[in-house]
């Protein structure tokens, strides 16, 4: 895929993926994909990362059922990063909560209020 030829990787070979719903633009998570996952997601119209945790690929709800399909994948002005939009199936943090950015603090720094949605239970 000559695309991947435009698009900066970091000395780890990998560029963050900021994943946003399609139909009402809510931030759901940040991944990170390599040269790989990005061409598994474009194949398989699934979100597909790479866990640097677990030195991995992962499909975004492989197990849990909470898949994120593929409807447009952008990059930005310089390249180094891609914001893919999903329809997302259910939730998309492992927590329990529709999007990894649940919680906001405020602008004096000293409190924190969740401000998302549960959508499921994290510990079934």
């Amino acid at each position: 895929m000559k695309i991947l030829d435009q698009l900066k990787f970091d000395d780890n070979g990998l560029i963050p993926a900021i994943i946003q719903d399609v139909e009402n633009n809510e931030i759901l998570m940040v991944g990170y994909m390599n040269r790989e996952s990005i061409k598994r997601t474009l194949e398989i119209g699934k979100t597909c990362f790479w866990s640097r945790s677990r030195q991995q690929f992962w499909i975004k709800g492989e197990t849990s059922g909470h898949v994120q399909i593929v409807r447009n994948v952008y990059f930005d002005c310089d390249g180094d990063a891609l914001l893919i939009k999903v329809e997302q199936k259910v939730g998309a943090c492992h927590t329990g909560y529709r999007s990894c950015f649940y919680r906001e603090i405020s602008l004096d720094g000293n409190l924190v209020n969740i401000v998302g949605e549960k959508v499921f239970e994290s510990d079934k």
